[in-house]
């Protein structure tokens, strides 16, 4: 998905997770869908020639690492993704394609797996890539914030010469798409920056710190400037001036999230789909909502269509199930229409009578999923069964959530790519605030991620999921990359890798 946003765009930045991240003061300029407010659509007046920029730059923090693996999250990974690269890279339907892993083999319990370094990669000071450097490289992720839950299932990395071997705690036929984690130079302890083996490598001089072209980059592949210069940001909104200052060509940014912030002039978007899922999630513990025919009901209710196209202003993608409609695992076919009528239909088939609204718990610091909570308790409420929104600040509704005084709440989380879905669906789960229990759900997740064919799997899982509904899955989130206009052409993103096709990027700078 490509845009033009012309004279005022309403850029925002990241929004709370449910998994764990910083929050910001809710959004001023939101309409009452939840949209963003943009100018009257009129024909552009004619535009003199804008002036390209003399050089390409990124905004980074000063004093804070470009390691990947530590590093603050945003404007620092973006620098860092040019840096680095891992065993597999993650391509835009979320299937890994190896990188600087050559093959790899696994036991016939996908337990142990042993991966079989590229030949001849060397890092940007020219010294070979071992299965050492990989094995560092994992192990300081697993004890990592960022990584550290995704790699929880590992039991333990080993290497020798150009071979790593992972072992895991129980299957996962998924494991690769796990690995894209940045592998960079073991022992090397550099406070700006780590030794890696991507198309760009660090250096600063007296006038700042830049990225410069690695020519003995493995893949051989173009790149599209030789020189990125790195401008000082010292937080989000130093960002934001850069770019719309012109200092700065490209940032990254959640345009549903919770502060919005507008720049001048004329921005180029490009959209890529992520794991982040927003859901509805059910207090199955307790009546009503232990009941899967209410449930489905509910389920049958949500235009999520509405959802990600209106509330979402576009940056998202409805989804009947927790996984990404992006990715090849998911069951399209097994989709149901939803509406209002199928919702009215579905509840009096259910057989439940409203004895009290229900309450849907949302936190206040969003503005977009608080009109949508708003939105959805409303459609409910038209189609027979009231709903009541609660909408509390973050703390509040965190607590809630733990101690299950809701009967819905209106939730986000980051999924990892092998979609498991385990924190949300097993007794215990870290996610599981509606205390979910049921065995063929267990049984069923655990033959998935052991699955040889795991399409066959996810579509058991999803068939079990749509008659139980234990959550409502609504939509995926998409993520944003910002670039000054005509300066970028060829951008295809990923959720990982703003500069994933960069062979094919080409950047347009006055005089070249």
């Amino acid at each position: 998905m490509k845009k033009r946003l012309r004279a005022l765009a309403a850029l925002l930045l990241p929004l709370l997770l449910l998994a764990g991240c910083w929050q910001e003061e809710p959004p001023e300029e939101i309409d009452g869908t939840g949209g963003m407010l943009l100018p009257p659509e009129e024909e552009p007046a004619e535009e003199k020639g804008t002036a390209l920029p003399e050089r390409f730059a990124l905004p980074y923090m000063p004093g804070q690492s470009l390691d990947p693996v530590d590093c603050a999250d945003g404007m620092q990974q973006v620098a860092a993704s040019l840096l680095c690269e891992g065993l597999f890279r993650l391509d835009e339907r979320f299937e890994p394609q190896l990188c600087l892993c050559a093959g790899y083999t696994r036991d016939e319990t996908a337990v142990r797996y042993t991966f079989s370094l590229r030949e001849g990669v060397q890092f940007s000071d020219g010294s070979p890539l071992t299965g050492r450097d990989v094995k560092a490289s994992l192990d300081r992720a697993r004890e990592s914030a960022r990584y550290g839950s995704r790699l929880s299932g590992i039991a333990s990395v080993g290497a020798r010469g150009n071979e790593v071997t992972v072992v895991l705690n129980r299957p996962n036929t998924g494991l690769p798409a796990l690995l894209d984690i940045p592998i960079v130079k073991a022992g090397v302890q550099d406070a700006a920056a780590p030794v890696g083996t991507g198309p760009y490598f660090y250096a600063e001089e007296e006038t700042g710190a830049y990225l410069i072209a690695n020519q003995a980059w493995w893949r051989g592949e173009s790149q599209p400037v030789e020189r990125i210069s790195l401008v000082e940001a010292a937080d989000p909104a130093a960002m934001l001036y850069r770019f719309s200052s012109h200092e700065v060509q490209l940032i990254t940014a959640d345009l549903t999230g919770v502060l919005a912030v507008s720049t001048t002039g004329s921005v180029d978007c490009v959209d890529a789909e992520t794991t982040v899922l927003q859901y509805v999630g059910c207090n199955a513990s307790r009546a009503p909502l232990d009941s899967p025919a209410l449930r489905r009901a509910l389920s049958a209710g949500i235009d999520r269509a509405n959802v990600a196209g209106a509330f979402l202003s576009g940056h998202g993608t409805a989804a009947g199930f927790p996984v990404s409609p992006a990715a090849s695992l998911y069951p399209a076919d097994l989709e149901e229409e939803n509406s209002l009528d199928a919702f009215a239909a579905a509840l009096a088939a259910s057989g439940y009578v409203p004895e009290r609204p229900l309450t849907l718990l949302v936190n206040e610091e969003n503005s977009f999923k608080r009109a949508i909570a708003g939105y959805l308790a409303e459609s409910w409420t038209a189609g027979g069964l009231p709903v009541e929104v609660r909408v509390l600040p973050w703390e509040e509704y965190a607590a809630a959530l733990e101690a299950g005084d809701f009967d819905l709440y209106y939730g986000e989380v980051r999924l990892a790519a092998d979609w498991n879905l385990s924190s949300l669906l097993e007794p215990g789960g870290a996610l599981n605030y509606g205390r979910w229990s049921n065995p063929e759900t267990s049984r069923l997740l655990a033959e998935f991620a052991g699955a040889e064919d795991r399409r066959a799997a996810m579509r058991a899982l999803c068939t079990h999921l749509k008659g139980q509904m234990p959550i409502l899955p609504v939509c995926f989130k998409s993520v944003s990359v910002l670039t000054e206009a005509e300066v970028v052409e060829g951008l295809a993103p990923t959720a990982a890798e703003p500069f994933y096709a960069l062979g094919r990027c080409v950047i347009h700078l006055e005089g070249a």
